[in-house]
């Protein structure tokens, strides 16, 4: 299942890491190791912030995306099971419309 993470580092655990030169190097080790199809980074709320896309096949995968970015940077992250244009056709939704609307 794909997934769309999103996470964000607090400014004083950022500007530490910025100025020890350290930032680059620790988010890119977590990018390797989570092997993501697509990775963005944005300003978000004045906070440095990464969109990752990530394939899971499990839920017990979930500690291995997250953790990494808890423990290096104190940061937050949100975690949301994300579709296709081909999943969403594939979801029925004809049927849920008749059963419901």
């Amino acid at each position: 299942m794909r997934f769309l993470i999103k996470t964000t580092i607090p400014t004083e655990a950022g500007n530490a890491a910025v100025r020890d030169g350290s930032i680059g190097e620790k988010a890119m080790r977590i990018i390797k190791e989570q092997k993501p199809e697509a990775v963005y980074f944005v300003e978000e709320g004045g906070q440095r912030t990464q969109y990752l896309v990530v394939n899971m096949d499990s839920a017990n995968q979930l500690p291995s995306i997250a953790e990494p970015w808890w423990l290096t940077f104190g940061g937050t992250v949100e975690i949301h099971q994300a579709m296709t244009p081909e999943d969403l056709e594939q979801a029925g939704l004809e049927g849920i419309a008749k059963t419901w609307a």
